[in-house]
């Protein structure tokens, strides 16, 4: 069966994260995604770990079920041969500069004039339409940017620290594919396509501000900004006697059961802060601390035991290492071993969406070789042989 995006052809302009994040998200549904590279191929693919040049861990796992075509765009040749696939693609997605993009020729109203259906959507750091439109944007600088190591440094009482994770690239890239999609349908409705704007920045002002705007909510202000329960000290895995234990104490009925678990069950009637979730809000620091006090008397297991007994939240804490080997992961398809064709035996990330009648595409092309696909997909626009041939021998493509 295909997939939910069967007939949708993306032209794929980006690179390093945040734009093929999108783009697979998308190929992982049945999209039909070009990944359109330069002669020195995707920065990313040099990232190691690999068994062979080109092929990095990160890269395979942000480009797989898409094609590759090498395309020299700084030449006229290799801008002729984009435009033949401009005529039958549905999406032009680009994660570069829009001031780039105009000194290459592709910009919106010349694609929109070879296929008035095209859907040309920028990923970039910052909205065209404010002072910083044009600086250039790394996920480190949208996280500051974001307020992001500072409520990381109010949290934990230290100096301010970027998220360990590509946190904007990721956050930004589902937005994108999101965007995108809602063009596409936009676009069954009035037949014509549009550009699209997915600004770093502005989403991940988004996500902090929709939690840590708190009483600047209101005109006047009725408190601080910040959510006290995510910036307090004591919101953290809880160590146990050999070990940790994560869990969330979080309604009137868990904390009873809690205390009553610890021997304090008088505390919930009789002490104020636990009187409501605004007071427990109020106090969550010194409620968090008692909790991490109990945890502190038994093993992992006793509590994992004991708290999901109960009906109250918890999870092991997982390192990376450990997190391979998760039980639920494994049997859920998340994690399986496949046999790259050049790579060898690769562990695949999975989809972690699942469609009742239209299934995801996990490994059904695993990430593409630099021009892997250049010359079946130039072949599908049209070019004859001998015109590949002279794009090959003028660097447009690759042999």
């Amino acid at each position: 069966m295909a997939g939910a995006l069967n007939g949708l052809r993306i032209l794929d302009l980006t690179s390093v994260l945040m734009g093929p994040f999108a783009t697979q998200l998308m190929a992982d549904m049945g999209a039909d995604v070009v990944k359109i590279e330069s002669p020195a191929g995707d920065t990313v693919r040099g990232i190691g770990p690999m068994r062979h040049s080109g092929m990095g861990a990160i890269f395979l796992h942000v480009n797989r079920n898409k094609r590759s075509l090498v395309l020299d765009l700084k030449k006229p040749e290799g801008l002729n041969a984009f435009f033949e696939l401009v005529k039958t693609a549905d999406v032009v997605v680009y994660n570069i500069r829009p001031q780039a993009m105009q000194r290459l020729g592709i910009d919106y109203e010349r694609l929109q004039a070879i296929n008035p259906r095209i859907i040309y959507a920028g990923l970039y750091g910052y909205s065209e339409k404010g002072p910083y439109a044009g600086k250039p944007a790394y996920d480190d600088l949208i996280q500051g940017a974001a307020a992001v190591p500072s409520l990381m440094a109010r949290a934990s009482g230290g100096e301010p620290r970027y998220v360990p994770l590509t946190l904007a690239d990721r956050t930004v890239g589902l937005m994108a594919s999101n965007t995108i999609l809602a063009a596409v349908i936009a676009r069954y409705q009035t037949g014509v396509g549009q550009a699209v704007e997915v600004p770093m920045f502005e989403t991940m002002a988004q996500y902090v501000l929709g939690e840590h705007m708190a009483g600047a909510t209101f005109e006047p202000a009725l408190g601080e900004t910040g959510y006290p329960r995510l910036l307090v000290q004591e919101r953290r895995p809880y160590q146990t006697l050999d070990g940790h234990v994560c869990a969330l104490i979080y309604t009137d009925r868990q904390w009873e059961t809690f205390l009553g678990l610890i021997g304090k069950p008088e505390l919930f009637r009789q002490d104020p802060r636990f009187a409501s979730i605004g007071a427990r809000t109020l106090h969550i620091n010194d409620l968090y601390r008692m909790v991490a006090e109990a945890m502190a008397t038994h093993t992992t297991e006793v509590w994992l035991a004991r708290l999901s007994e109960a009906d109250i939240p918890c999870m092991p804490m997982h390192d990376v290492d450990s997190l391979l080997q998760d039980p639920h992961l494994l049997a859920v398809g998340m994690l399986q071993q496949v046999e790259h064709p050049t790579e060898g035996r690769v562990s695949e990330i999975g989809v972690p969406v699942s469609f009742s009648g239209t299934p995801t595409l996990p490994v059904q092309k695993p990430a593409p070789q630099l021009g892997q696909h250049s010359v079946q997909i130039l072949r599908e626009a049209g070019l004859s042989d001998a015109s590949i041939e002279q794009l090959q021998r003028l660097g447009v493509t690759n042999r």
